[in-house]
């Protein structure tokens, strides 16, 4: 069997570096080999040091080849070769190992051979040290801040990562809480991510892929009964629902071995009063659809209903495009139905119109049974967020935490290397008194407080930490081509910057011009010729975060020079403010080989100075012709960097925001016909918020 291994390396050696004029087979006792028939010849020369004297007894060989000779007492060697065979490479003890390069017509090679220089020993191996504002051995955190710092799974080798390389994705989450804990189920993970704050994730492997490029657990579903855990992804042609009560195991039974129903995008509802329903569809022709279901096989017991079909022409929100502006190309698609009973009520929600533009989100109608008839609510999206860091947040689920207060997860745009490149947003949510449900995306990509936390406002779950890092100068190491420091600081997950390299000498530096008082760090990293595909469980960053006053001195504040675990939105909750005016980040480690990259730096906290001064001339003028249309616009507020627009269907119901950063207008597509909107805008700055604006009715 060794020499079988050996002969096929060789071959596949032979097959990738000769020049094939034929392939020979040859017929064996079990298999066909295949032999390439090339044209070979002797390649000669000397091997000698740098002082002309020949080495006898250098070994000569092609590069990554086990073809090989040595020298003789004059240097002289004689190797077998094809004009494949360009890279010689030779090794002589004490000699730095040489490779030098040929042509195809050189068969005369000479090799100078030079004294092997000794590195500096590596620094020994040590546990990162503890500062006073970071103590990597007690990382837990009271905040989070989107989006979720998961170890998102990478896409496949497939016809996607061809072009743009290697990239990280997840979508379609759901969340729920079993003994204890909050479980997060999402797209093309191999497994589920686990919290005891819905802050630090851990991960678990569940897969139960049958071929490379599947994806068994795109838009999941799972469920709990008493004390088992149930579970079940897309399907036209048949999954399994499979079971447990020890997750983190590993270990799942089936249930059933194939669902009876093309439940693409399924979500499965357990009632209190202990029926089960299922809701399904992903699709810009066919409704949403609900349907009953048995507790014991899991086949359909009622009438299969048609619940939700967009209607674009009413609602403003559903038209397809990356800023509902395109009603040309596809019609908008309806998908990833998702229940939660509050109240007594029934709201079925919904995403719209598509996962690769920044105005995915989630609406809900309401009902008083399980399978409608559902009304359509009247603050809707109930989940929108097309400005700010994070954008989009469609295709998501509702969740209780421990405490009884509610959130919603859903999907956040990316879309460069590939429209379904995507990340997972976590956003406090709640039913107000009038029963309408609603999530809170104003600073839902600020740090906000996390799940040990008691607060049942959702608005009070912002810390009040600012943005100190937009457009703010950087300097770096190096650059990779027009990847350029610009992109650090721009509020923009769709650009990055990239170092020539992954070396451990590249580092990017903030000047948040003057001091600061910084409270939090977020390093989003990327992908720049990385090479992973699919789940591994040697992915991790490591570097450290320097802080200085003036440049020059610096004091060392965040040391992950030991971290081993896949962190690439890494969030850091400082344990004290850190006073500073420049912050470095230094590489030590990327995975995969990849360069070092990042799409921001940001760093949060305050500056000193009055709070900006309440925003004037805010003008809505809502389109006449097209009243799902609105130009908003405002006059600039001193010292602000960026701003929030409010709005809502009642004075009191301002549940929509939207964080523009830089302008000073805003084309708002999202309206419905028929409803009367209200507008209000506030600006944001290092030193706080302004004062809301006075009311604007359209």
């Amino acid at each position: 069997m060794k020499h079988f291994f050996i002969a096929t390396a060789l071959m596949l050696h032979l097959c990738a570096y000769a020049s094939t004029d034929s392939v020979k087979v040859v017929k064996g006792q079990v298999s066909d080999y295949y032999i390439p028939v090339v044209t070979q010849y002797n390649v000669t020369g000397t091997v000698t040091d740098q002082n002309g004297r020949p080495l006898e007894g250098a070994t000569v060989m092609w590069l990554y080849s086990p073809a090989h000779c040595n020298t003789d007492a004059q240097g002289r060697f004689s190797l077998i070769g094809t004009d494949s065979d360009v890279n010689l490479c030779a090794h002589y003890p004490g000699k730095e190992m040489t490779v030098v390069t040929r042509t195809a017509d050189a068969h005369q090679v000479n090799i100078v051979m030079h004294p092997k220089h000794h590195a500096a020993m590596a620094a020994p191996r040590r546990a990162a040290q503890v500062t006073r504002w970071y103590d990597p051995r007690h990382t837990a955190t009271s905040t989070y801040c989107n989006p979720l710092n998961i170890s998102y799974n990478y896409e496949p080798w497939n016809n996607n990562t061809r072009t743009g390389g290697s990239f990280r994705s997840s979508a379609d989450p759901m969340a729920l809480t079993y003994k204890n804990e909050y479980y997060l189920f999402s797209t093309n993970q191999g497994g589920f991510h686990y919290s005891a704050n819905l802050s630090d994730w851990d991960f678990a492997a569940a897969s139960f892929q049958r071929h490379p490029a599947d994806d068994d657990e795109c838009a999941p579903t799972a469920w709990v009964v008493g004390d088992t855990l149930f579970y079940t992804g897309s399907t036209y042609r048949g999954l399994p629902i499979w079971y447990t009560t020890s997750p983190k195991t590993g270990r799942w039974r089936r249930a059933v071995e194939r669902n009876t129903l093309p439940t693409w995008d399924p979500h499965v509802f357990l009632d209190d009063d202990g029926r089960l329903y299922e809701y399904y569809g992903s699709s810009n022709e066919y409704p949403i659809k609900g349907v009953q279901i048995s507790r014991d096989d899991f086949t359909p017991i009622s009438k299969i209903h048609d619940l939700i079909l967009l209607q674009p022409r009413q609602h403003g929100w559903e038209r397809f495009g990356m800023n509902n502006d395109d009603e040309v190309t596809l019609k908008p698609f309806t998908e990833g139905a998702f229940m939660t009973k509050h109240g007594g009520k029934y709201y079925l929600q919904y995403g719209a119109p598509g996962t690769e533009f920044k105005v995915y989100a989630d609406g809900v109608y309401v009902g008083d049974h399980p399978l409608g008839p559902f009304t359509y609510q009247r603050h809707n999206p109930m989940s929108y967020k097309p400005g700010g860091f994070v954008q989009g947040v469609g295709h998501g689920g509702t969740f209780a935490d421990l405490k009884g207060n509610y959130w919603h997860v859903g999907t956040c745009m990316l879309s460069l290397k590939y429209k379904f490149e995507r990340r997972i947003g976590l956003y406090p949510t709640a039913f107000d008194t009038d029963g309408v449900m609603h999530a809170c995306t104003a600073f839902g990509d600020y740090p906000c407080w996390n799940a040990d936390h008691d607060i049942s406002r959702p608005a009070d779950r912002f810390t009040g930490w600012m943005l100190l890092s937009y457009g703010k100068h950087c300097t770096v190491s190096s650059t990779d081509s027009t990847l350029t420091a610009t992109s650090l600081t721009d509020e923009n997950m769709r650009t990055y910057w990239s170092a020539a390299t992954g070396n451990t000498d590249e580092w990017a530096q903030i000047d948040l011009g003057g001091e600061r008082e910084v409270k939090a760090i977020q390093l989003n990293f990327y992908d720049h010729h990385t090479i992973q595909h699919n789940r591994a469980n040697d992915l991790y960053y490591q570097y450290r975060i320097m802080a200085s006053d003036d440049g020059r001195q610096w004091t060392l504040a965040v040391d992950r020079t030991d971290n081993d675990r896949d962190t690439p939105h890494d969030y850091i909750e400082l344990r004290e403010p850190l006073h500073t005016r420049f912050l470095r980040v230094e590489n030590v480690h990327m995975p995969s080989e990849g360069n070092f990259c990042l799409s921001e730096l940001r760093v949060f906290g305050h500056a000193s100075g009055e709070k900006p001064e309440r925003v004037k001339k805010l003008i809505v003028s809502r389109d006449k012709a097209d009243p799902r249309n609105a130009l908003i616009s405002w006059t600039a507020t001193q010292g602000a960097y960026g701003y929030n627009i409010y709005f809502g269907t009642e004075p009191e119901k301002l549940y929509h925001c939207i964080t523009v950063n830089g302008a000073t207008q805003y084309d708002l597509r999202g309206l419905d016909v028929g409803t009367t909107y209200f507008f209000a805008i506030e600006a944001l700055a290092e030193t706080g918020r302004s004062p809301i604006s006075s009311l604007v009715k359209r």
